[in-house]
């Protein structure tokens, strides 16, 4: 978490960026959320798909994508006055989950993008989180022609602790992916209390 504090003759008012990360398996739309929602031209790192990568890479059910982000998309919101998210996407490739320990250093909490076609391939983000005792949402993209899924009907299929939000949205909507990043400062403030006090307590 970042702070930018005021000078002491009381000039600005203290300003608070917390650090955000956006997961999800490959495909879901980690990038068209930061893009979607970030007030800054989105930093991005996307290239172009390889034959080599093919090998490797699971592309079923996401056979019209041509790129893919190869270390992370960066942008930053402003929630309100004095709050602002920088906003980190991960890649969504296995190969680069070597990237995701940098990433999640300082992070107050992650969104866990999930597409109910492909529910699968979000296990490992929520895996990842729930082992680092990161709090996260999980953020169904509604994508057209998918199935709708309730947020009991996902969380029963995730496995998710009890407690942890599921939330609807559409990636490509700003007020949708505001919506998702509100819950999730708001449920990771609330989780970081309650740690707080236990450890006090």
């Amino acid at each position: 978490m970042v702070s930018e504090h005021s000078d002491a003759q009381g000039g600005e008012p203290t300003a608070l960026a917390l650090k955000i990360l956006v997961a999800g398996g490959f495909g879901v739309g980690k990038t068209t959320l930061v893009g979607a929602v970030s007030e800054i031209r989105p930093l991005r790192t996307e290239e172009l798909l390889s034959e080599a990568g093919q090998l490797v890479d699971d592309t079923d059910g996401v056979d019209q994508k041509v790129t893919t982000t190869v270390a992370m998309d960066f942008g930053r919101i402003t929630i309100r006055s004095g709050l602002s998210l920088y906003l980190f996407g991960t890649p969504g490739q296995d190969r680069f989950w070597f990237l995701w320990d940098e990433l999640s250093q300082g992070a107050l909490g992650a969104v866990v993008l999930a597409d109910t076609r492909r529910l699968e391939d979000c296990f490992p983000a929520v895996d990842y989180f729930e082992h680092r005792h990161i709090p996260f949402v999980v953020a169904v993209n509604c994508f057209s022609g998918a199935r709708t899924y309730g947020a009991q009907d996902v969380s029963r299929a995730l496995d998710l602790d009890r407690g942890t939000p599921v939330v609807l949205c559409d990636a490509r909507d700003r007020d949708s992916g505001k919506e998702v990043l509100i819950r999730l400062v708001e449920y990771a403030g609330r989780m970081h209390t309650a740690r707080l006090l236990d450890s006090v307590g």
